[in-house]
């Protein structure tokens, strides 16, 4: 049994060219958020350019649907080009009871068969204070990100004092989402928490969720070890 959360990162004026994507293959859950590159105005000066807003689509399609979803955005939006956008799936381990499942597949079994446990990129979700992104994205990108999107967000956190080792938890957030390749994470993740992370005034906090499948991501020099790397186009 296969379902999945797809996400698709792209400028908000074509956002509803998704929306409409998932519309006609008429799946039952589709979100929408607003959210921002995290291109670093040196690179935006560089090149002439500015920054765009973005926008987060997420729906849950089962093995079937991901991959009609998948072809149908290589098509309309040539999602598959660097450039016009980031297109992930992540894994959906469970649901809270029937009735959800029930909801997410419009009453059809999900297909696809066991989802494979081995993934060659990762999503970082990292939960910062608000306004210090730009801190979070140095301290990935020394360890070898190459893009991020930021989500806006509110902490409700239950400690009587509102924080926690240094992260005020009910006031506003930002959270940054970096699709990385599996082999770089853990050095992400760690360049994170020891540049950013609880006691600095970034307070962020971050995990990882494996992505089963991936595109719009762009080839670039092979590394050192002849390996090649990605490079996030949804900037």
């Amino acid at each position: 049994m296969e379902l999945n959360l797809v996400m698709t990162i792209v400028d908000r004026e074509r956002s509803q060219t998704m929306e409409n994507i998932c519309q006609n293959l008429k799946l039952p859950l589709t979100l929408t958020m607003l959210c921002q590159g995290t291109a670093t105005g040196e690179h935006l000066s560089l090149y002439g350019l500015v920054p765009k807003d973005k926008a987060l689509i997420c729906t849950a399609a089962d093995g079937e649907q991901t991959q009609k979803l998948m072809r149908a955005a290589k098509l309309r939006m040539f999602i598959d080009i660097p450039g016009n956008g980031i297109m992930l799936s992540v894994p959906i381990k469970s649901v809270g009871g029937g009735l959800t499942m029930a909801y997410l597949t419009d009453k059809k079994a999900p297909t696809g068969g066991k989802p494979s446990m081995v993934f060659s990129h990762e999503l970082i979700y990292v939960i910062l204070n608000e306004g210090a992104s730009d801190e979070v994205m140095h301290a990935a990108r020394s360890a070898g990100a190459t893009g991020g999107t930021v989500l806006l967000g509110k902490g409700t956190g239950s400690r009587e004092n509102g924080k926690f080792l240094g992260i005020s938890l009910a006031n506003e957030k930002d959270v940054v989402l970096i699709v990385a390749e599996a082999r770089k994470k853990a050095a992400i993740m760690k360049a994170i928490v020891e540049q950013a992370g609880p006691g600095t005034s970034a307070g962020a906090i971050c995990f990882s969720l494996p992505v089963s499948q991936v595109a719009g991501l762009r080839q670039v020099d092979a590394d050192e070890d002849g390996a090649e790397e990605t490079e996030a186009a949804a900037e």
